[in-house]
């Protein structure tokens, strides 16, 4: 309960930070042109028949503006006046345009308005990577550095790999850090650079992998290669309890050799696997009964045995990529990180972008995420330094996705704008309704998708 407390508070605070910002662009815009901005609300104030959804609001003296938070946690708006948007005001519409209306402005001055919010998205995305450079600097393991090599699934090896072998880079470039760019690279290449045996050689790759199929599949197609030593066990855990301890090394579990906590973990999603097919307690206490083989301090070989948790859990601290390599460290000066911050922001976006083409295949849709999938990005402790990672890269997708030429989004009005722009025609008020209709349809229709999909994981569906 505790570690989704503080998810669900890292998520609130970013998301509220986010759509804040986002509607203070339109907002600023708005009030720059001359534009009266009706209400400015957090989250969506949906009234369910005589409550109005208002959580709070106030309304400064001598202001148009009505400011305050809904009920309704899917975003945002700063209803603006004279415009057709999602508060469907149609009322406003039938009236006389006035000259303080979106709709008696120009164009061009209507058009800045809409994009406000993603400007703001974007550019704060750059300020927060700067910063976190700024204050952080970076800190990573190079992949080429990772002398114990790689780890490999069986796709990787039918191309041509071999576990242990050393990734260097492919003809698109050198490999820095491994991270999703490295699964891209390998998704797009023609050729990919080893070390094997310490040779360097090549492999030829088709240049046309599905990068969801690398992610997806169990194991991965290449992890790094970690072996099974203890870092630390948890007290009165499984593991504990069948004497293992600090500095021991996995050597088996159930009989089936462990080089690797990589090959741990294959082992345990297969217990999972056939743990969904057990039909009563009795069937889950023999699949999570084993035993587990180690080296006690590197001297004598142990065989205990050990009864996993319903999590299948043993109670063991992982070591990482860390304890065996020396990170590299980069700092930056304050006026070094901007742009060193630009440059991660739009290597973020490309690579958002680039996997969008995915979001059209049945495993696209699938992989789609609501609430609960973005709330379980956020560590499950305090973390300052990959809060505000997550945020800026919230604040990128909550920008790109609005920018999408989708009615009832940003993009949507935007399209429509530029038509305006083109033609010297403005689209019918009853067209702009009826496609204000069909995005918001979309939107809820997407969010359905999205939040089942959560609820579907949580069940073990998929």
């Amino acid at each position: 309960m505790e570690i989704f407390l503080i998810r669900l508070l890292q998520f609130v605070l970013a998301i509220s930070l986010l759509v804040l910002l986002h509607e203070g662009g339109h907002m600023l815009f708005s009030k720059l042109f001359g534009v009266r901005v009706e209400k400015f609300f957090i989250f969506f104030d949906v009234n369910i028949g005589k409550w109005t959804g208002k959580l709070f609001s106030f309304k400064p003296r001598k202001s148009d503006t009505e400011y305050g938070m809904g009920w309704l946690p899917l975003g945002g708006y700063c209803k603006i006046a004279g415009m057709i948007d999602e508060s469907f005001d149609t009322e406003q519409m039938k009236k006389p345009a006035e000259p303080w209306e979106f709709r008696s402005k120009p164009a061009w001055q209507r058009l800045l308005i809409m994009i406000g919010g993603v400007l703001v998205n974007f550019l704060l995305a750059l300020f927060i990577y700067s910063m976190v450079l700024f204050h952080w600097g970076e800190s990573y393991v190079q992949v080429k550095d990772m002398n114990m090599g790689m780890k490999f699934n069986e796709s990787a090896k039918a191309l041509g790999f071999m576990d242990h072998d050393i990734l260097v880079g492919t003809d698109l470039g050198t490999f820095k850090d491994f991270n999703v760019d490295l699964f891209r690279d390998l998704a797009e290449a023609h050729r990919a650079d080893i070390i094997r045996n310490g040779k360097e050689m090549s492999i030829d790759l088709p240049g046309d992998l599905n990068l969801l199929d690398m992610l997806k599949s169990t194991p991965n197609f290449v992890r790094p290669f970690i072996p099974a030593d203890i870092d630390s066990v948890l007290p009165a855990s499984p593991a504990y309890k069948a004497g293992i301890r600090k500095g021991d090394r996995i050597l088996a579990v159930g009989g089936k050799p462990v080089d690797s906590w990589n090959e741990y973990q294959d082992v345990v999603g297969r217990i999972a696997d056939a743990m969904t097919e057990a039909k009563s307690p009795a069937d889950s206490l023999r699949l999570r009964t084993s035993t587990v083989t180690f080296l006690r301090q590197g001297q004598d070989t142990v065989t205990s045995p050990v009864v996993l948790t319903p999590e299948l859990m043993m109670g063991t601290v992982m070591t990482s990529v860390n304890t065996y390599y020396e990170p590299t460290k980069k700092e930056y000066g304050f006026f070094a990180s901007f742009p060193a911050g630009v440059r991660y922001g739009v290597n973020v976006l490309a690579g958002y972008v680039g996997d969008m083409k995915y979001l059209f295949s049945s495993d696209g849709a699938k992989s789609l995420g609501g609430f609960g999938a973005i709330g379980s990005l956020f560590p499950p402790t305090w973390d300052w330094h990959m809060f505000w990672l997550m945020t800026a890269f919230l604040s990128i997708i909550l920008a790109f996705m609005n920018i999408l030429p989708i009615p009832a989004l940003d993009g949507g009005h935007v399209l429509f704008l530029l038509y305006e722009m083109i033609t010297r025609r403005k689209p019918s008020e009853n067209f702009m309704i009826r496609a204000e209709y069909v995005g918001i349809s979309i939107h809820i229709l997407l969010m359905i998708v999205a939040n089942l999909n959560d609820i579907l994981r949580w069940l073990g569906y998929m």
